[in-house]
């Protein structure tokens, strides 16, 4: 049988040596790559097409719930289980409507990550036993609402919204996007006018509390 094939995705160095190890450990798995910036997962997806992603969600530039929407978009064989030190049932939640499939914390024994994995390759949805039940019931009752308010927002939009929660300048904004500052700003324009929130602080405070960005 061959190996799995899994993708790490985390910012931070020692985390991403962590689950490499425990990894290497698992009969069974083979980790191909691993990357510290969603954009970079994005490009290594398409490359390699692992069997699985590791992801975490908050990343610099990309965050993962956005990595992972895009990556259960275009690559529906590629089964993105989310890593995360944050309980909270908002992240959980946007990480299922993204396309996750499983939701793990980083805390977890070798053996949940293990059954995580398993049950990702299966097209089995896996939550960490510590996060709320009440979660899976309010995810049900967000799909038959179609969604919350982010859903409002086209991709593009949702990058924008990300880095200017993370305090870019809209010059900082286009050259990362490779878009004129004048495009930029009118992202920001359309962000306002969709979330009828009109202020910079606004916007931030909305990122953070559906999970785009978290708080320092």
């Amino acid at each position: 049988m061959t190996d799995l094939r899994i993708l790490i995705a985390d910012d931070h160095t020692l985390v991403r040596a962590g689950f490499r190890s425990l990894l290497e450990s698992l009969p069974g798995c083979c980790v191909v790559a691993e990357v510290g910036d969603g954009r970079e997962a994005l490009r290594l997806v398409a490359q390699l097409q692992p069997d699985v992603v590791l992801m975490d969600v908050k990343m610099p530039s990309l965050n993962g719930l956005e990595a992972t929407a895009r990556i259960s978009r275009d690559y529906p064989n590629v089964r993105v289980v989310i890593l995360s030190m944050y309980t909270n049932e908002e992240y959980v939640l946007q990480a299922l409507r993204a396309g996750a499939v499983g939701y793990l914390l980083k805390d977890a024994a070798t053996a949940e990550l293990q059954l995580a994995i398993q049950a990702a390759v299966r097209g089995e949805m896996y939550l960490s036993p510590s996060i709320s039940k009440r979660v899976l019931q309010d995810y049900i009752q967000l799909i038959g609402n179609g969604g919350g308010m982010l859903d409002a927002l086209t991709p593009r939009q949702r990058e924008v919204l990300q880095l200017i929660a993370e305090g870019r300048t809209m010059k900082e904004i286009a050259q990362s996007l490779q878009i004129s500052v004048k495009t930029a700003e009118s992202h920001r324009t359309q962000l306002m006018e969709r979330l009828d929130i009109h202020d910079v602080t606004g916007l931030v405070r909305f990122a953070i509390r559906v999970g785009l960005v978290t708080p320092e």
